[in-house]
């Protein structure tokens, strides 16, 4: 039985919404097996039976993934169950750190700027991701904003659920999976999204429990956002420009973060805590703890990133792309789950204004690099992006020069 067919077979079953009890499919007929607390439908291939949609028999009613979790369900909940073609092969992936190159920022202050600037050009045009030590962010402050954070997940879900929206454009919102408004599978994740600059002009609107949350939060929002305006200029002076081109170029500014929550997972192949996708930004600066997840499409194999929880991640986002007129790309990556330890990630998503017109820098346009993008303003570009949702598709294709 070929995929396309399995991928049929399960799109339809989820659109009718059938309840089954326990089924296999195999080539000579339909086998009920003993009942259990936990609906199957499985496709058999040979003598080795392969689920195709398991449906947890407890209530899926929660607003929240972190509510199911704790469950101790064994299945997971058909609607987070990707289709075949579109799971994640935990096998096949890279283990290398060579692959994502670290940066020491100690020096780009120093008489070797130049240097570390080479070194994130270098990392920006060859591969969009890399790892940045030395940068200014006190590891005791990383470890308070990680704490707190998990310390939030762990709240009783009366005092989570106060900050719940599925609005996308609301500046504070705790939520789920991606745009549960849009998407028909959902991801295996909960999310607290935060605007955080300027910081004044939303910090009353966050969490007030845990007690300590506003103000670690807030520390560390300052810090990350003095690492982003260091790393914007090394990114500016490496492509040739001004070193303070992109930051004018990003209007007024504006930076978001959002505090992710990735459960344990019972049958983690089957979904992920993200699909693969690219970030609409300018650039992301992560924060993870010590559980791995992050993955970078890198010559189209999946890689493994370091879980190191003192470095940041550092990737490059759609409006570099457009800035820089193709020469630093935005590149997919995902999250994947397991099925053991829940992970937290704290990605800080740096942006333009949302008056802010993007269009590729002049300096980097001629004959022989024709302009790749039209004029957008960044309103326009994530209005798109939230309409279209994640998907391995880039939103810029469509704001491509005609």
């Amino acid at each position: 039985m070929n995929a396309e067919w399995e991928d049929k077979l399960q799109e339809d079953f989820m659109q009718n919404k059938k309840w089954l009890p326990d089924l296999w499919l195999s080539a000579g007929g339909i086998v009920s097996s003993s009942s259990s607390p936990t609906w199957h439908l499985a496709i058999s291939i040979g003598l080795s039976p392969v689920p195709l949609i398991t449906m947890a028999a407890s209530s899926t009613s929660e607003l929240l993934l972190t509510d199911i979790a704790t469950q101790d369900i064994t299945c997971i909940p058909s609607n987070y169950i990707r289709p075949i073609s579109d799971r994640p092969n935990l096998l096949d992936v890279e283990f290398s750190n060579a692959q994502i190159p670290l940066v020491d920022l100690q020096d780009l202050l120093g008489p070797d700027r130049s240097r570390v600037v080479e070194a994130i050009g270098l990392a920006c045009q060859n591969g969009g991701f890399f790892q940045v030590k030395n940068h200014g962010i006190p590891e005791a402050m990383i470890d308070d904003v990680l704490r707190v954070s998990k310390e939030f997940f762990q709240l009783p879900v009366s005092e989570r659920l106060k900050n719940y929206s599925d609005d996308p454009m609301k500046t504070t919102r705790l939520s789920t999976s991606f745009n549960v408004r849009t998407e028909k599978v959902r991801s295996w994740r909960d999310y607290l999204r935060l605007h955080c600059y300027p910081l004044e002009h939303f910090v009353h609107e966050w969490p007030s429990n845990p007690g300590t949350f506003r103000q670690i939060v807030s520390d560390y929002c300052k810090k990350v956002r003095d690492v982003a305006l260091q790393i914007l200029e090394a990114m500016s002076e490496s492509l040739g420009l001004e070193q303070n081109y992109i930051s004018k170029a990003l209007g007024s500014h504006a930076q978001h973060m959002a505090i992710n929550y990735y459960p344990p997972c019972p049958q983690p192949e089957l979904t992920y805590g993200l699909p693969a996708h690219k970030d609409p930004n300018v650039i992301t600066l992560l924060l993870q703890d010590d559980v791995p997840g992050l993955q970078v499409l890198k010559d189209a194999n999946w890689v493994a990133v370091d879980s190191s929880r003192y470095n940041l991640v550092i990737n490059v986002g759609d409006q570099i792309q457009a800035l820089s007129n193709g020469k630093y790309k935005s590149v997919l990556h995902r999250a994947v789950v397991n099925d053991s330890s829940p992970r937290i990630s704290i990605p800080t998503f740096y942006c333009p204004s949302p008056d802010a017109v993007i269009r590729p820098a002049e300096s980097l346009v001629g004959e022989e690099h024709p302009p790749l993008y039209r004029s957008f303003t960044y309103a326009e570009y994530y209005d798109k992006f939230w309409s279209q949702g994640l998907n391995s598709a880039s939103c810029l294709d469509v704001f491509r020069a005609r």
